[in-house]
């Protein structure tokens, strides 16, 4: 990855409430070299997985796991806040930096056994990321591995994962 690729990324400070320094990934989106750069970081470091689907959570992860899911030839597993899916889904709860939330995914979305990946654009505190995993695991689903585009490292994300693999293409 090249090390300019972070000078895409956007720091908001007090942003979504105060003391919070948002990471906004819009800048590279908008540029096509950096936006095709962070896909084939992401695919580069997946394409040798042995995954059957791949989840994301609304929204700004469906932008990079659906590159994913068609450059692997692989399943996409949406999870949207309650309320937002039109069929029978499971809801998991969790906190966040700045309160309460919960994702939700179709209860027909993952097979016992299947071998998830699951994507995100920012891993914080990891109360969204841990609420993922747990939906697949209740499931029946297998989490082979969890990948953020962005990692903020003093937020102690990965402490809340489980011991579960965890990748992350830029850390702040």
């Amino acid at each position: 990855m090249s090390e300019s690729l972070k000078s895409f990324i956007r720091a908001i400070p007090d942003f979504p409430k105060s003391g919070i320094m948002f990471r906004d990934i819009t800048p590279a989106l908008l540029e096509p070299r950096a936006f095709k750069e962070i896909c084939d970081e992401l695919y580069k470091h997946c394409k040798a997985m042995t995954v059957d689907k791949i989840a994301a959570v609304e929204s700004r992860g469906f932008i990079f796991a659906s590159v994913l899911a068609y450059k692997m030839e692989i399943g996409f597993i949406p999870m949207r806040k309650p309320g937002k899916l039109p069929w029978n889904t499971i809801k998991e709860k969790y906190s966040l930096e700045y309160g309460e939330a919960a994702i939700e995914m179709h209860t027909d979305a993952i097979s016992k056994g299947d071998r998830i990946l699951i994507l995100d654009d920012l891993l914080a505190t990891g109360g969204t990321a841990a609420a993922a995993a747990r939906l697949i695991e209740r499931q029946g689903g297998i989490v082979e591995e969890l990948a953020f585009l962005i990692e903020l490292t003093d937020l102690g994300g990965r402490n809340v994962l489980g011991g579960r693999k965890v990748y992350s293409l830029m850390k702040f």
